[in-house]
């Protein structure tokens, strides 16, 4: 299966971007704080463009699927968007902290291919999202992790594109932590569920994002 150029930095759209030498620290917004609801639990998604559901409308992407599936089964749980396109795993450890304000009972991590497409060493990227695990864990001791594989083209070389793949099993099993094989699965490198751009998912192919995410998080929940 081919793959595409996953997560683009600061490609206009209907999001908001965020320019790759953007410190993300003291981006905030409504959208992406998590909200208490009386009687329900929070799932946070916690990623970059493809949580933000770039180009496309909120309720379009991935994590807003998930909630209308688990308003249909008439679950207690809301989901927080949390995303921000741009972001990269050092941006997210810069910002967790601040999301952790309020109460997380499942988290599901969704960042590292920008730093693949960066060439940033596999190293520090194995540290922030560790650093991330660490402090949500470190916030909530009975949150359930859930961590987004994912994958790069093989324009690093070889050796660095198994090794970024093998970073998020490798984390899920250190930390007990439910994982999400690859989330572009059935969608990356097909041009009718990309958008022009050939990176971000459209509408069509956010649903089947949605799918695979539920087909992990449902068992959870």
């Amino acid at each position: 299966m081919g793959l595409c150029l996953l997560i683009s930095c600061g490609e206009s759209g209907k999001r908001t971007s965020v320019d790759p030498g953007t410190d993300t620290q003291d981006i905030s917004s409504e959208e992406s704080k998590p909200v208490n609801t009386p009687g329900k639990k929070t799932i946070v998604f916690f990623g970059n463009s493809l949580t933000a559901g770039m180009g496309l409308e909120p309720e379009e992407s991935f994590p807003a699927r998930v909630q209308e599936k688990i308003d249909s089964l008439d679950m207690d749980y809301k989901v927080v968007n949390a995303g921000i396109s741009g972001e990269t795993t050092a941006g997210g450890e810069s910002r967790i902290s601040w999301l952790m304000r309020d109460r997380v009972d499942i988290f599901v991590l969704e960042l590292g291919a920008n730093d693949g497409l960066r060439g940033i060493p596999l190293s520090e990227t194995r540290e922030n999202l560790q650093a991330i695990i660490d402090t949500v864990k470190n916030h909530y001791p009975d949150v359930k992790i859930v961590l987004a594989g994912m994958q790069i083209p093989p324009n690093m070389g070889p050796e660095y594109t198994a090794e970024f793949r093998e970073i998020f099993p490798d984390l899920a099993r250190a930390n007990q932590a439910y994982l999400i094989p690859f989330l572009l699965e059935d969608v990356a490198g097909i041009p009718e569920l990309n958008q022009a751009d050939g990176i971000h998912p459209t509408v069509e192919g956010q649903r089947k994002v949605a799918q695979n995410v539920w087909e992990i998080l449902k068992p959870i929940l």
